[in-house]
This record gives C-alpha cells, sequence and structure tokens, in this order.
C-alpha cells in the first residue's frame, strides 16, 4: 500500500478529500475509487467529507499494479556505465520509462528485464518498476540511473530525497528570459481543465517547486540555456519555461507548433547527473552527449555547424 499524509492549505472554501487529494498528488479521482482508506484528522473518513484549512489527510492506497507478468524485450540500450550495483542510460527520446494502464510494452523496464540478469527477481515486490529510481517524461532524453538491487535502490533514491544529486539539463526555448541567471521559485498544481497539465496557481497551492536556470546562447527569439532542478515534480521544467513566457520549442502539452521549426520535437535533454554509488567515496558524473535534434537546430540558428 502506497501511504501519503498531507496538510491542506489555505482554501476559500470547503473541497470534497478526494478532490483536494487530485489536486495536490499525483492521484486521480478515478484510481482513488480502487483499494484505499481515508482518515481526516485520525478518523475514518469517506473520499466525499469536505475538508479545510488544518485538516490532515492520510490516505493508504493499493499500488498500480500492471499484467502479473511484464515481458522482456530485446533493445539497442545506450549504457554510459556500468557496474554490480547501477546501470546509467542515456533514454532515447520517445521511450516511456515504466509501463502503466495500457501501455506494457517498449518501455526501459522491459528492456532492463532482458538486459539485467536477475532484476525481476531481484525487485518481485515491484513487477511495474524494479530498480527505477528516478523518471524522465516521455519525450525528454538523457541520462537516467537504475538500480540493480533493493540495497542500492535505497541508497540512491535517499540522495533524490535529501536533494544530494545535481541534474543538469539542456533546453532551446520559444522567448527571451527576463535575467541571464535567476531561480524560479513557485508552486505547482494539476491544471483543473486538463489533468495531463500542471501549472503555476495564483497562491501557494500544491507542491513547491523551484528552478535555477542559467543563459548560454540568444539567438533572436529563440534561448539556448541550462537548467538545474531543484525539486523533482511532474513537469516542472516545461512548466516553469512557460511560466517565464519562453516554452520549450516542440513541446506538445505546454508550447505552441513553431512556424520556424513546424517539425521540432520536446527540445529538453538530461544533460548530466551528479551522485554517489555504492562502493565509490566520491560523487561522480554521468553525462549524455548533445542530441542530434539539438545540433540541428542550433545550427539554423546559428547559421553554422553546433559543437
Amino acid at each position: 500500500m502506497e501511504k501519503i499524509q498531507l496538510t491542506v492549505e489555505t482554501l476559500d472554501a470547503p473541497v470534497r478529500a478526494d478532490r483536494y487529494i487530485a489536486e495536490h498528488t499525483d492521484i486521480s479521482r478515478s484510481r482513488l475509487k480502487g483499494e484505499c482508506t481515508l482518515k481526516v484528522n485520525g478518523k475514518d473518513a469517506k473520499l466525499s467529507k469536505n475538508v479545510w484549512k488544518g485538516d490532515v489527510i492520510n490516505l493508504e492506497i493499493a499500488e498500480i499494479k500492471g499484467p502479473e507478468d511484464i515481458e522482456p524485450q530485446k533493445m539497442d540500450l545506450d549504457i554510459i556505465y556500468e557496474d554490480d550495483n547501477v546501470i546509467v542510460l542515456n533514454k532515447e527520446q520517445g521511450m516511456v520509462v515504466h509501463p502503466a494502464a495500457g501501455n506494457f510494452q517498449g518501455t526501459l523496464v522491459n528492456g532492463l528485464l532482458d538486459y539485467v540478469s536477475g532484476i525481476e527477481e531481484e525487485f518481485d515486490d515491484d513487477t511495474v518498476r524494479p530498480g527505477i529510481v528516478h523518471r524522465l517524461d516521455k519525450d525528454t532524453s538523457g541520462v537516467i540511473i537504475i538500480a540493480k538491487n533493493p540495497q542500492t535502490h535505497e541508497f540512491l533514491s535517499r540522495q533524490f530525497r535529501d536533494k544530494v544529486t545535481r541534474k543538469t539539463y539542456i533546453a532551446i526555448v520559444r522567448g527571451r528570459l527576463p535575467k541571464k541567471h535567476d531561480i524560479i521559485d513557485t508552486y505547482l498544481a494539476r491544471d483543473r481543465q486538463n489533468r495531463k497539465k500542471f501549472t503555476v496557481p495564483s497562491g501557494p497551492k500544491g507542491k513547491q517547486a523551484i528552478t535555477e536556470y542559467q543563459v548560454e546562447k540568444e539567438f533572436g527569439n529563440y534561448t539556448f540555456l541550462n537548467l538545474y532542478p531543484h525539486t523533482g515534480r511532474t513537469h516542472q521544467l516545461r512548466v516553469h519555461m512557460q511560466h517565464l513566457n519562453a516554452p520549450i520549442l516542440g513541446d506538445p502539452i505546454y508550447s505552441r507548433s513553431d512556424s520556424r521549426f513546424p517539425d521540432a520535437t520536446l527540445m529538453l535533454h538530461a544533460a548530466s547527473l551528479e551522485i554517489f554509488i555504492p562502493g565509490v567515496e566520491t560523487k561522480m558524473m554521468f553525462c549524455a552527449p548533445m542530441p542530434q535534434r539539438f545540433k540541428e537546430v542550433l545550427e539554423a540558428l546559428s547559421g553554422g555547424v553546433a559543437k
């Protein structure tokens, strides 16, 4: 069972518990209709109960499980580093990290089950996400680290929770940033009209999200920059760039088709990850080279060859 605790923050009026949970977590209201137990201020409650500022919500909900057996699939994985405990990959754009409803083939997990001998047995209590420590959106490419055993999984996960890791992304956005370097500190919440999207709310609703950015080069109304997420919220970098009126080029959710680059796909790439791995005393940096799609756009913008 997955356990979640929320303290209700400022509200203009009471709202149903299931609605508040859906707007402040990644759990949909449809999933809440499954196996779950809800307590408000320590007392059993129905999902329809209204909650108010200061209420403490405790939820236990069944983990999402896929088919009993997710099939291994032979894939051409781009391996950056591997040892007995971890495997670091350069995830290609378009690959889903782990299976979900209606999508149990062609994911990174399918490839790992084929490539990493015994990983299924090591994580027999998690048939959907064996070894997955963090994730990248389907349309985001770049560095991702996988644990080969539960001990390593906890070792790596703790660093993400404690913000010991440092991740660097590169992006090309449509527009110019207000400063060459800045830190964006906002809240993120699900968009009430479109649950596939997140938005920056007007007040302290949802979860805090912090992104640092550094402009590398400007090309008229396009900007090439580095992004350093200090938190790891879903769609964080994409929403923050849109919030600054500089959506990421090729973003199918938070941007619109670009007249100059109508065929551009999401220009967001996890370029490096700094993290400790078991058995190594110093923090290691793993890097994924700039993808060809970036080189082509930068070449077009600069009139020369992008290096």
